[in-house]
């Protein structure tokens, strides 16, 4: 066999196995989460959650948020972006402003446990719900939908933001070690699902409406959130909207077979609240990304 042969397929081989070799420390390298999160990561990390339902809640109720009602909250992170005040009715304004005085309280419980971080960039705009919905129905809406123009509209586009929390913080809670930590988790979960099952409860009153001018059920609207959420997840089944039925009742909660919560883990919220389906890149609510060590190596990650 000719010398020149066996060094060119030598070489080659070389090559090969260098590339594989690389290929596979590239792809660790990607795929790879923190080995270990710590305490102070899992608390950290919703804050990015509870300053969106803090600012939309309080908006959409008052018409400012914490930077009126509660600056050394926000620590000087940036205003969100098109939140405003809403259209709405005596009744659905005055559970809002309970879940934006909630939403307070969770900061503080949080930061007074861990350092935290400074509010990060939100995107509250009408566009930014209405490309949610495009998602959900796989087309664009006309008109675009607006969040804040009506008690059912607003109603909806709470329907898209707490219950992520809620499957978080069950995700989170079997990972803490220290007593403390788990102790404020409990109490964060509790409030969190209350909240969702009043957004739920109250959706599913008027389950059977259709929202104007789309001529498509309040129940449908839930149930194309909440597959658009499983999609973007990534993990199954987590999420249900208020559409799906057993043979035996209706839906006011979402929960597995055994009626037990749903957990996510943070890749799969980041996937959610960025309405990019990837951890790695930021969009949705978080035009710049969310906080926190867990999300920032997921940005570092790219």
């Amino acid at each position: 066999m000719a010398p020149n042969y066996v060094n060119r397929v030598t070489a080659s081989i070389v090559v090969l196995h260098a590339f594989l070799i690389l290929t596979q420390i590239s792809c660790s390298f990607v795929l790879t989460p923190p080995k270990n999160y710590s305490d102070v990561d899992l608390l950290e990390f919703p804050l990015n959650l509870e300053y969106l339902e803090a600012e939309f809640f309080l908006f959409g109720s008052l018409g400012h948020g914490l930077d009126v009602v509660a600056p050394e909250l926000a620590e000087g992170g940036p205003p969100p972006i098109g939140a405003k005040v809403a259209r709405l009715g005596d009744l659905v304004r005055d559970v809002i402003l309970q879940f934006g005085v909630q939403e307070i309280g969770h900061l503080r419980a949080i930061k007074s446990t861990v350092r935290g971080f400074p509010r990060p960039l939100l995107d509250l705009s009408k566009s930014s719900f209405a490309k949610i919905m495009d998602s959900a129905f796989g087309h664009p809406l006309h008109p675009p939908f607006d969040p804040y123009a009506n008690d059912i509209n607003y109603l909806i586009a709470s329907y898209v933001i707490p219950y992520v929390g809620l499957t978080g913080y069950v995700g989170a809670n079997p990972l803490l070690r220290n007593a403390t930590s788990k102790k404020l988790v409990a109490g964060l979960l509790g409030v969190e699902a209350g909240q969702d099952a009043v957004i739920r409860t109250l959706l599913y009153e008027r389950r059977a409406w259709k929202v104007h001018p789309y001529g498509v059920t309040v129940a449908e609207f839930t149930n194309r959130i909440s597959t658009l959420r499983n999609k973007l997840g990534n993990e199954g089944v987590k999420d249900e909207g208020l559409g799906f039925t057993s043979p035996f009742s209706g839906n006011i909660l979402s929960a597995d077979n055994n009626s037990l919560s749903y957990p996510r883990t943070p890749q799969e919220i980041l996937r959610i609240i960025y309405g990019s389906g990837n951890e790695s890149v930021p969009g949705g609510f978080y035009p710049k990304g969310a906080d926190g060590r867990i999300a920032r190596y997921y940005l570092h990650d790219t």
